[in-house]
């Protein structure tokens, strides 16, 4: 079994006050800041949660290695649970000053300027985005990601093939969702998604098959083609009768909906 530094060696201010929580609470309050941090009696001394005074975030999450001197702290936003920011820093201040704008609703790009060692992930806040608005924001992404596997990967199939999707109304108005970079879609957001038993694959060089589940080579093969736009056609010949446009995969949603 390895064996770790004792919690006092790698952080003498938390094993000092007795967990994480309260050892951010007190070094914030020592340099100007006011972060409610919950703070238990059986409070770990590894971990702790910040909330949000704003609806569409989760608790900042704030944990420590066992190994080295080092807090990662992670932010997602409620409605796909999605990672939008996210750091790792040995310096507790920092820590603190990150969590206070999480706190506060700062704008991502305010956090990262109070707290320079936390980074973008790509993925934006969405306030109150109804489902059409975050389908679009999740193209959005999966065209950047598209853009930078051309390039890392020597991969322009594949870009081709997502910007052929979505230049499809009929796939554009669906929710878009990678499996294994297998192109799928959805007829709800996340995180309750509704799959339609289209996918799309892009290989190297004339490439390009259509199948029913995310594997390319046998789950359930529906056609091949040469060029990313005969695919997407394909795929579209495929699409269940009077499918879309999404709706919200939200689960409070999906109750209300089913209750009425």
């Amino acid at each position: 079994m390895p064996t770790y530094p004792e919690p006092a060696v790698l952080y003498p201010e938390v094993a000092a006050t007795g967990s994480l929580a309260a050892a951010l609470r007190a070094v914030a309050a020592a340099h100007g800041l006011a972060v409610p941090v919950p703070v238990a009696e059986s409070g770990s001394l590894y971990s702790a949660v910040v909330p949000a005074a704003v609806a569409h975030r989760e608790e900042l999450q704030v944990s420590a290695s066992r190994v080295e001197r080092l807090w990662r702290v992670t932010g997602h936003e409620r409605a796909q649970g999605f990672t939008v920011i996210e750091g790792q820093t040995p310096d507790l201040v920092q820590v603190a000053r990150a969590a206070q704008g999480w706190h506060d609703g700062t704008a991502l790009a305010g956090i990262v300027a109070a707290a320079a060692f936390m980074e973008l992930t790509g993925r934006s806040e969405r306030p109150g985005s109804e489902p059409a608005q975050m389908a679009e924001a999740e193209w959005e992404q999966l065209r950047r990601e598209a853009a930078e596997l051309a390039l890392k990967w020597t991969w322009p199939e594949y870009e081709a093939l997502v910007e052929a999707a979505y230049a499809e109304p009929r796939l554009r108005r669906l929710y878009p969702f990678t499996t294994h970079v297998a192109l799928r879609f959805s007829t709800r957001t996340r995180p309750a998604l509704d799959i339609v038993p289209v996918c799309l694959h892009a290989g190297r060089g004339p490439n390009f098959s259509v199948t029913r589940g995310f594997a390319a080579d046998g789950d359930g093969p529906l056609a091949t083609a040469a060029t990313a736009e005969e695919a997407v056609a394909l795929a579209v010949r495929h699409l269940p009768p009077g499918i879309g446009p999404v709706t919200s995969g939200d689960p409070d949603a999906l109750h209300r909906q089913q209750q009425s």
